[in-house]
């Protein structure tokens, strides 16, 4: 029997050059927009595989509301500015995302109630590369 474990400690975030702390939960989320290949049956049965060239993509960044990085990714929400992104998992098996120009849609929604609500930031990758 094999064992691994998964330690989130392992996962690295960096926004425009800065580590983003103080995750909640959820963490991050990695989504690439369409797939990578489509496959159209004709007919007689006859099968064409078409490669997808589109590069966007989307990661979801759950903070904390007392990180320190959560004025930060505001600010990048309301400036608009394109930075690179990189997220990184250092266990087994190793993964890296990174993105050479992103942005963030919209500062996160805010909630104050009887408990701290969560952050969450959906940034908006040009150049997605999952590796």
């Amino acid at each position: 029997m094999s064992t691994s474990t998964y330690d989130p400690k392992d996962v690295v975030a960096i926004v425009g050059g800065t580590y983003l702390t103080g995750f909640s939960e959820d963490m991050i989320e990695i989504d690439k927009s369409e797939n990578n290949f489509e496959t159209k049956v004709g007919a007689q049965g006859d099968v064409v595989r078409t490669k997808v060239n589109n590069p966007l993509g989307t990661i979801k960044v759950t903070l904390l509301p007392s990180s320190p990085q959560v004025a930060y990714m505001d600010n990048l929400a309301n400036t608009g500015r394109l930075v690179p992104v990189s997220v990184i998992y250092s266990g087994t098996p190793k993964e890296t995302t990174t993105v050479t120009e992103a942005y963030v849609n919209k500062p996160a929604t805010r909630t104050y109630g009887n408990e701290a609500a969560d952050r969450e930031y959906e940034i908006q990758c040009l150049d997605i590369d999952m590796q």
